[in-house]
C-alpha cells in the first residue's frame, strides 16, 4: 500500500457511434470498480406512511409524486427477496453483430418532450447485441408517475429486415439526454445511461471519453467481478427554464441492491449530484464507491514503443489525481502494463479523486477522428466524511484502444453488513483538468528511458504551474526522490526548462541486482515504487509524483 508522506504550505503532511457504442461493448466485460465507507453511512428510515395517510387531503396533494426516500424503500424491499435475472430481448437480437445493432436508430421526432419547450429531451437505445437486457423507464410529471413503454415504432431499423419478427413492445436498453448545451437552437447530447450501471457525460466543448459507474463489486479479485445494473429508472419532467434534470435509478445484482439519484446540470462543466443508499443481500469481499473507467493505450511514458502507430499518444485519460484527507495532492501517470497491476493508496477521509486528461495538445495525438485532446476528466468529490478506506487503481493490459483498461474506485475499510442501509453521496464533475489542479506545481509529462552509458533507467518529469513560473530566475529547487525496494537513486537535479518556462526534474535509478532467473526472465522482477516532488527552501512547491516501474 502506498502512503503519501510529505508536508508543504499547499497541503498538510505528506465518436459518437464508435466512441459511444464500441466503448460500451468492451467496458461491459472488463474489470472495474466501488462503494462507501462505514463513516459515510447514515441510517435510512422508512417514511411514516400512517402519518402521511392521515394528513389532510390538501397536504397530500402537495406531496411529490416520487422521492429518493421512496426509492430507498423499494431498494430495501428488493434486497429482502431473491435476485431475479433481467428480462431478455428476443434471442435473435442477441445474435446480431455490431453494425446491425448500430443501424437501429431512435427516431428523433419521437424524443420525450420533443417540441414542448422543456430544457431537455430524451432518446432511447434499442436492446440487442451486447445489450442483452431491458430496463424499465418511468416518467414523473407533476403529481403523476407512469411507465413509458418501448415500442418498435420509436425506432428506424435501417437495412435490418427483422423488424416484423419483433413484438410491438421491444423495451429499452438505456437512454441519452439532450439539451441546448452549446446553443439555444440545437439540443446536443449531454449524458448517456447504457449498460450495467455505466454512465457518461460531457461538458460544452468535450467529446465522450471515460465512464463512471454506479458501483463495483469484487473488482480485480480472483473469484471474478459481479456487475450490478440499473434495472429501473424514473426520469422527472423538467419545468420550462429549469437548469437541471433529475434521474432516479434502482441498482440490482446477485448480492445487493441500491437506490441512486442523479441531479444532472450541463454546462462548460457538467455536474452530477449523486445520492446512493445500498442494501446487501449477502456479504461481499470488496465494494468500490464512485468507480471510474477509462482507456490508456500508450503515451509519452510508454518506452520502448510497443505499438506501430502513426499517433504519438492514444488515451482517454493520462493520470490519476488524488486529494488526500491530509491536504496532499498526488499525480499517478497511467500505463498499459504487461500484466494486471493493482495499486492501493491509504485514503482515509479522502477529499477528491479522478481520472484526468491533462495533455490537451492536439499535436501529441494527431487523431482527427478521436480528438483525444477534447476528452473530459471526471473528478469525484465526496459529500460528508467517508472515513477510513483506500483508493485502488487497476491497470489492465490491452492490445487495442477499444478496450477500457483503467479503473479506479474508493474502498471502505469495513465492508457493509447485509440488511443495514449504507448511504454515500458525492459529486461527479465532467471537466477540463485545469478546473481541479493542485495549488502547487503539477506534473505535465513523464518520460522513461535507458540511462545512456549506465545501468538502470532515467526519468524525466516536467512540472508546471503558476507557483513555479513565479519563482525568481535565480531560484534553486531541491528535488526529493524516493525509490522503494529494488531501486537506488544515483543522481537527481531540477532546473528550469528554458524552452517552456516550466521546470524539469531528471533522476537516474539503478536497479538492484536480481537472481539468475530474474536475469533470464525480466518479468519475474518485482515492480519498483517511486515518488518525487520539488522543494523551494523549506516549502514543498509541487504535488507528489507517484509511479510504479516494472523492470
Amino acid at each position: 500500500m502506498v502512503s503519501p508522506c510529505q508536508s508543504n504550505r499547499f497541503g498538510s503532511p505528506l465518436v459518437p457511434s464508435r466512441g459511444l457504442i464500441v466503448f460500451m461493448l468492451v467496458t461491459l466485460s472488463l474489470i472495474l470498480p466501488t462503494l462507501v465507507s462505514a463513516n459515510s453511512i447514515k441510517n435510512v428510515k422508512k417514511p411514516a406512511k400512517k402519518a402521511i395517510a392521515a394528513a389532510p387531503k390538501e397536504v397530500q396533494k402537495k406531496l411529490p409524486a416520487f422521492t429518493f426516500d421512496q426509492l430507498v424503500d423499494i431498494a430495501r424491499d428488493l434486497a429482502a427477496t431473491p435476485y431475479q435475472a433481467a428480462q431478455k430481448p428476443a434471442d435473435f437480437l442477441l445474435d446480431i453483430d455490431f453494425d446491425a445493432w448500430r443501424d437501429i436508430r431512435f427516431r428523433p421526432e419521437k424524443a420525450l418532450w420533443k417540441g414542448t419547450g422543456r430544457p431537455f429531451e430524451i432518446q432511447f437505445f434499442h436492446p440487442g447485441f451486447y445489450f442483452d437486457r431491458t430496463v424499465r423507464i418511468n416518467i414523473i410529471d407533476g403529481d403523476k408517475v407512469a411507465p413509458l413503454p418501448g415500442t418498435k415504432e420509436m425506432f428506424d431499423y435501417g437495412k435490418n429486415i427483422f423488424a416484423p419478427q419483433l413484438p410491438q413492445e421491444v423495451g429499452f436498453a438505456g437512454f441519452r439526454i439532450h439539451g441546448p448545451i452549446k446553443s439555444a437552437e440545437y439540443y446536443d447530447e449531454i449524458a448517456v445511461f447504457l449498460g450495467a450501471s455505466y454512465l457518461r457525460a460531457v461538458g460544452k466543448n468535450h467529446q465522450y471519453g471515460l465512464s463512471a459507474r454506479g458501483l463495483a463489486v469484487d473488482t480485480a479479485r480472483p473469484e471474478g467481478e459481479e456487475f450490478p445494473w440499473f434495472r429501473e429508472f424514473w426520469i422527472e419532467a423538467p419545468a420550462v427554464g429549469q437548469k437541471h434534470l433529475d434521474v432516479y435509478a434502482l441498482l440490482d445484482s446477485q448480492r445487493l441492491t441500491g437506490a441512486y439519484s442523479f441531479r444532472i446540470t450541463p454546462g462548460g462543466e457538467t455536474t452530477m449530484e449523486v445520492q446512493s443508499t445500498l442494501f446487501l443481500r449477502a456479504p461481499v469481499a470488496k465494494l468500490g464507491l464512485a468507480p471510474l473507467t477509462s482507456m490508456f493505450f500508450f503515451g509519452e511514458n510508454s518506452s520502448p514503443r510497443k505499438f506501430d502507430d502513426f499517433r504519438p499518444e492514444v488515451h482517454d485519460s493520462d493520470g490519476l489525481q488524488v486529494l488526500f484527507g491530509n491536504g496532499e495532492w498526488l499525480w499517478r501517470p497511467l500505463q498499459n502494463p504487461s500484466g494486471l497491476q493493482l495499486n492501493s493508496f491509504d485514503a482515509t477521509n479522502i477529499k477528491g479523486f479522478g481520472l484526468l486528461q491533462r495533455d490537451r495538445d492536439f499535436g501529441n495525438y494527431q487523431d482527427l477522428e478521436a480528438r483525444y485532446e477534447t476528452r473530459p476528466g471526471v473528478w469525484v468529490e465526496p459529500r460528508g466524511d467517508w472515513g477510513p478506506g483506500r483508493l485502488e487503481l487497476v491497470l489492465i493490459p490491452t492490445q487495442d484502444e477499444i478496450h477500457d483498461n483503467i479503473v479506479t474506485y474508493w474502498v471502505p475499510a469495513e465492508t457493509p453488513t447485509p440488511g443495514v442501509p449504507y448511504r454515500a453521496d458525492y459529486l461527479l464533475r465532467w471537466l477540463d483538468p485545469e478546473k481541479v489542479h493542485p495549488p502547487a506545481g503539477r506534473v505535465v509529462s513523464t518520460r522513461v528511458g535507458r540511462a545512456p552509458g549506465k545501468d538502470g533507467r532515467i526519468f524525466v518529469l516536467d512540472f508546471d504551474g503558476e507557483p513555479l513560473r513565479e519563482l525568481p530566475a535565480e531560484a534553486q529547487l531541491v528535488p526529493i526522490v524516493w525509490a522503494g525496494e529494488g531501486g537506488e537513486v544515483l543522481e537527481q537535479q531540477a532546473f528550469r526548462n528554458q524552452v517552456t518556462g516550466a521546470w524539469r526534474l531528471v533522476f537516474h535509478i539503478k536497479l538492484a541486482e536480481t537472481t539468475k532467473i530474474g536475469q533470464i526472465l525480466p518479468d519475474k522482477r518485482p515492480p519498483l515504487e517511486l515518488r518525487a516532488f520539488l522543494k523551494y527552501g523549506p516549502d514543498v512547491i509541487s504535488e507528489t509524483w507517484s509511479y510504479t516501474f516494472k523492470p
